[in-house]
């Protein structure tokens, strides 16, 4: 597999029957085989996502101590900003080239889970930043509500299995601003090799080179995205609930060429969790003979724990 996979939503949401199938089997199939896909016909629409980038360029030109004062001590950088450097993948001491904010959950008609997650923080300075960040949330949410019907389908579940552990689940919306480079990084890149900690991850801005996937061989794949796709792969957590049949593939961001050096670069993931409740034991569907089961019982929020402990972002 030495190419991502590219598929349409719109053949999942038609009434075709036959086409959904397509689908269903398309994206099963890809993250069986290499964990990314690339994905036409998702909810954002273009004047949302020139809204947003729009949105998330003002913010990060903002002066550093402006930045700052919206840098929350205390909640693991799970809303708001986090500075340069903050941030490393796991067994890797040095941090990544990146600063980024945080968005959250919107929670709906449920006190508890309000109180379990912290309050998005406001922009004072920049009056459409949080609406826009609001917006593009959601429909990245109802995008990825879509892909976990299909990939349901894929694993002989009932179609809306997943919607109630993600109504209210604890999805983030992660702008990330990659500076420009002014020197020699000393074994750092903008984002080292990892994979992602959540169901699945929905990711903006991957047109052009920096996004690299590795195959089953080992090898590095660029991953590219057309400017009316998102490239979309799966998590560690879907990854153990369904015993590794479908892959959470390790990538990185890398540097660019020493003459782009000078060059700012943006991405946009939507992480998508479920609510901390959910059991991520391995799905009996997917255990047998030949694949006994891999992991341990766990929930998505002691698993998200521990996560956050790995990546420096919360101490024990």
């Amino acid at each position: 597999m030495n190419a991502i996979p590219s598929v349409n939503l719109i053949d999942f949401i038609s009434n075709d029957e036959s086409k959904k199938q397509n689908f269903v089997e398309a994206i099963g199939k890809a993250y069986e085989d290499i964990g990314f896909v690339a994905l036409k016909g998702h909810f954002l629409d273009d004047a949302l996502v020139d809204s947003l980038y729009k949105e998330v360029r003002n913010f990060f030109n903002l002066p550093i101590d402006v930045k700052q004062k919206y840098e929350i001590p205390g909640i693991g950088g799970q809303r708001g900003y986090v500075s340069f450097g903050k941030e490393s993948a796991k067994g890797k001491k040095e941090g990544d080239l990146k600063e980024f904010w945080h968005f959250g959950q919107y929670v709906e008609n449920d006190e508890t889970l309000k109180a379990e997650y912290h309050d998005n923080v406001m922009v004072k300075e920049l009056p459409n930043f949080n609406e826009t960040g609001k917006q593009a949330y959601k429909m990245l949410e109802k995008t990825a509500k879509y892909v976990l019907r299909a990939l349901a389908l894929y694993l002989n579940l009932e179609e809306t299995y997943f919607d109630f552990y993600i109504h209210n689940g604890n999805s983030i919306l992660r702008p990330i601003h990659y500076p420009p480079i002014k020197e020699e990084p000393k074994e750092a890149v903008r984002a080292a090799a990892h994979g992602d900690i959540n169901l699945i991850t929905l990711l903006m801005g991957a047109q052009g080179k920096g996004l690299q996937v590795q195959n089953h061989k080992g090898e590095w794949i660029d991953a590219i995205a057309q400017p009316d796709e998102l490239m979309i792969n799966v998590g560690d957590m879907l990854s153990r609930h369904t015993n590794n049949r479908l892959k959470s593939t390790i990538h990185r961001v890398v540097n660019p060429p020493k003459e782009l050096w000078g060059t700012s670069r943006y991405s946009i993931p939507f992480f998508m969790h479920p609510i901390s409740s959910m059991k991520l034991n391995v799905l009996e569907s997917c255990i047998d003979a030949k694949h006994p089961k891999l992991f341990d019982n766990i929930t998505a929020g002691e698993f998200l724990n521990e996560r956050l402990i790995e990546l420096g972002l919360i101490k024990k």
